[in-house]
């Protein structure tokens, strides 16, 4: 497709120095160092050493070693984690599975902007928590996990690596010794010219030996273990004077960006050690590089580079760093006529970052738009800015093609902005994370291009390319084109830009119940489909058809002309029992737009949706929705659910769905005479974990199961809430972590079959324990009272029978229920026996 011609509109500006600050946002918007940093950048110059960390998830990573080797030892440091996180659990909203690992990839960026490190992955789906190493190299695709792994290594070619775990059951998790077994092999594989040649024919890699692997053992005896044989013990507890901390410090501050796993820690002062086993290569003595060349005399022609950076540093000037600009320059140069290598490439793009830091080069290229059309043009703003008194030039600015291009030749003065405003062509489609181009195979994304294999998330949508002379060097800076804005709470903001669909569009509910029956066997849920749309663009009366699908048939159920407005959200109501046919060969629909837009035939078939949190840049991904339709029979007990909020989960809609009328509670809402109305209480995931005014409103919560009333407690990860004591059921039991059954398929034994959850009001069978996602369940009861009754049994291959996921106890004329069971996952899959034993569960009847 031919993209549209750039038009620009040129304007210079002088701005106040005031206005001329640029606040490091979420997004990834560039700042100059402080002198401080740039010293400590100078430093890292001489330095030509690299570790490369592996483990399994986000959160694995070791946060105070990554920033003592990065910022203290000035060693190139990347963290390669297998997976994204998709499997785990989350404590800041509803989002699962793919979207969790979009929330956990960007905190794990956030953790490294801070630590200093570089961040990488594989192709692997976090598929949920797993016992068996095995389990999971089957799971995930072997061979295509230990490639991505030996391209990391070749790509980056590291003097070390570090595996985060042993490669056994020591790991506590598969992931996680699945993680040290693929190390392993990939240290060999990688410096095997006939292990995955295709990377060294298209990539133009070379095969890498690295120097040794370690596992950095676990250390339960603090300050004072001794190191065993063979390992070794390294001091990560120096204090930083630039940073003003410590790496303990620094390393917490970095984990707590793992907000959505709950990862907040406090900083560590002190003496902190690391113990490092041997694995493979040659064994180290006393310090993890033992052996390692890390300075220029690896390196031809190096020696004199390595003067020349002493030299520089010697002369630096913390109250006047453009002072070291022709050194840097020069140093440019020099390394410039070196044979090219990885390091010759590394080090160039230091110093080029240096060059600009030292002269106060301020750049950036925005838009005042947070999304642009796809296919469409926006408007960019670019400005530069000189802080320090050195010699520059703007030569030229472009976008895309470098045929259309502004030169301005502009020596510029010291202090004054420049600004130039350009119409850009954004010539691709809606904005999607590369890994979610293609459908997934099982549990390995398809990424077909290799390039991209290992990248932590996709390339900006647009990037500014200025190219300014500094001191007589020709620099080029690219800066990507962000959505500027001001929030009157948190100043000036930066987020990427997005490229946006005409029209988004998703179903609602997520699973639409056909069959829900009251105990007088009269319909009970609303079984309507809303099909809604939000318009990014403005037209009158243009030919519109909508279609619904079920497997391989569409139906026409709207065909007529609409008018779209920018901004606007539009509802269709569809009746669902009309379009699902209960004998076709999927149980989902789903539903697409068609319009006639700009005299093209244009189809709309995809959700845009958009994350947002504080603490990561917004998100954006596309996919087909559609809603699950369950038209076998649910028999529901009651009208109104109390619900107590947790960590993000969805129940909520799945009992409206059910019928009931539920209502959010706080902490003053649960109150004697407040409580009387609702015939259960149903508290969400982790709910005891996060609100201690649960704790603090035990004795109310138990006069209401007392005088009639259902408790339903969903999993909680232990009996505290912070540093307080959790109080949840009427008798005493524990929460046993490591009590769960990974295994969705695992058998499940009904101990008790004549129990009331069992049969009331619906006679639940095996078959409601089919086609389960993930697991089973996780954080099971243990050393339950005896008052307690467990209508289940289950267990994962190879492992004694628990009886934990479901505990339950008549108190007074009402019951409690402890539920370990997923039903937090399995409820937005649409499983029917996930809503049939959510439906028992708040209909078990009044004792006597």
């Amino acid at each position: 497709m031919t993209r549209s011609s750039v038009k620009f509109r040129i304007r210079t500006v002088i701005l106040s120095g005031a206005m001329l600050l640029s606040l490091l946002s979420v997004a990834q918007q560039s700042r100059i160092r402080n002198s401080a940093d740039i010293y400590m950048q100078m430093k890292k110059l001489n330095v030509l050493g690299t570790v490369l960390y592996v483990a399994a998830h986000p959160d694995d990573e070791n946060n105070t070693l990554l920033p003592y080797l990065a910022k203290e030892r000035l060693y190139r440091t990347a963290y390669l984690s297998l997976t994204r996180g998709e499997g785990g659990q989350n404590l800041i909203g509803p989002e699962q599975g793919v979207e969790l690992g979009l929330i956990r990839t960007q905190e794990l960026l956030a953790a490294r902007a801070m630590d200093g490190s570089e961040q990488y992955f594989t192709r692997a789906y976090e598929f949920g928590f797993s016992k068996s190493s095995k389990e999971a190299l089957t799971l995930w695709n072997h061979d295509d996990v230990l490639s991505d792994v030996v391209l990391a290594i070749r790509k980056l070619q590291p003097d070390v690596i570090v595996a985060r775990f042993p490669p056994d059951a020591r790991a506590g998790h598969g992931h996680h010794a699945a993680s040290a077994i693929i190390a392993a092999e990939a240290y060999k594989a990688a410096a095997d010219s006939t292990k995955f040649p295709e990377q060294l024919r298209v990539m133009r890699l070379k095969p890498w030996k690295a120097k040794r692997l370690v596992w950095n053992s676990f250390n339960f005896s603090g300050a004072d273990a001794a190191p065993t044989a063979g390992q070794v013990k390294m001091d990560v507890s120096a204090y930083n004077p630039f940073l003003g901390e410590s790496y303990g410090e620094l390393g917490a501050e970095a984990r707590t960006m793992h907000k959505s796993q709950g990862e907040g820690r406090p900083r560590r002062r002190g003496k902190l050690y690391e113990f490092f086993t041997h694995v493979d290569g040659d064994s180290a003595a006393t310090d993890l590089m033992d052996g390692v060349v890390t300075n220029w005399s690896k390196i031809e022609g190096g020696e004199k580079i390595a003067q020349l950076i002493s030299s520089m540093i010697a002369g630096y000037r913390i109250d006047k760093p453009e002072a070291s600009v022709p050194a840097l320059v020069e140093l440019y140069k020099q390394v410039r006529q070196l044979p090219e290598t990885t390091w010759q490439k590394q080090k160039l793009q230091e110093l080029a970052r240096l060059i600009q830091d030292c002269a106060g080069l301020y750049a950036e290229a925005v838009t005042t738009q947070a999304t642009v059309l796809e296919l469409d043009s926006v408007k960019v703003n670019v400005q530069l800015v000189k802080r320090n008194d050195v010699k520059a030039t703007i030569k030229s600015i472009q976008f895309s093609d470098p045929r259309r291009q502004l030169t301005p030749g502009q020596e510029m003065e010291t202090g004054k902005a420049y600004g130039y405003e350009f119409i850009a062509p954004v010539g691709r489609a809606s904005s999607q994370p590369y890994w979610l181009f293609q459908k997934r195979i099982e549990n390995m994304y398809n990424v077909p291009v290799m390039n991209f294999i290992g990248d932590s998330w996709s390339a900006p949508v647009l990037t500014a390319t200025m190219k300014v002379e500094i001191e007589g060097l020709a620099l080029t800076i690219t800066e990507p084109v962000n959505y500027k804005y001001t929030d009157p709470t948190r100043g000036e903001l930066f987020q990427p830009l997005a490229v946006a669909p005409r029209v988004s569009m998703y179903l609602s509910p997520a699973v639409l119940l056909l069959n829900v029956k009251d105990d007088k066997n009269k319909q009970r849920a609303d079984s309507m489909l809303h099909i809604v749309y939000n318009s990014n663009f403005t037209a009158k009366q243009i030919p519109f058809t909508a279609y619904i699908r079920q497997d391989s048939v569409r139906t026409v159920f709207r065909d007529e002309p609409r008018d779209f407005e920018k901004g606007k959200q539009y509802v269709i109501d569809v009746p669902a029992s009309t379009y699902y046919n209960p004998k076709g060969k999927i149980n989902y629909l789903e539903a697409s737009l068609s319009a006639k837009v700009g005299g093209k035939d244009m189809v709309f078939s995809d959700f845009f949706k958009k994350i947002s949190y504080p603490h990561i840049p917004d998100m954006y991904y596309a996919f087909r929705d559609n809603i699950k339709v369950i038209d076998s029979e649910i028999k529901v007990k009651g009208s109104k659910v109390g619900y107590v909020a947790g960590s993000g989960d969805v129940i909520p809609e799945s009992l409206k769905q059910l019928g009931f009328d539920v209502k959010i509670l706080t902490d003053a809402d649960i109150t004697d005479d407040n409580l009387k109305q609702f015939d259960a209480i149903v508290t969400g995931v982790r709910a005891y974990n996060m609100n201690e005014f649960l704790t603090n409103k035990y004795d109310v919560m138990m006069r209401y199961v007392e005088n009639g009333g259902n408790l339903v407690v969903q999993y909680n990860r232990n009996l505290m809430v912070g540093a307080v004591p959790a109080r949840i059921g009427p008798y005493p039991f524990n929460i046993n972590s490591s009590l769960r059954v990974t295994e969705e398929e695992a058998e499940v034994k009904f101990l008790l079959p004549g129990h009331t959850l069992l049969n009331y009001p619906n006679k639940i069978t095996q078959e409601d324990f089919r086609d389960w996602i993930q697991e089973r369940s996780t954080y099971q009861a243990d050393q339950a009272d005896s008052r307690y009754q467990a209508p289940l049994g289950m267990h994962d291959s190879n492992e004694n029978e628990s009886t934990g996921s479901l505990i339950t106890a008549p108190y007074g004329k009402g019951n409690f229920a402890y539920v370990s069971l997923v039903l937090f996952r399995q409820l937005p899959a649409g499983n029917p026996g996930a809503f049939r034993l959510l439906a028992n569960l708040v209909a078990m009847p009044k004792n006597k």
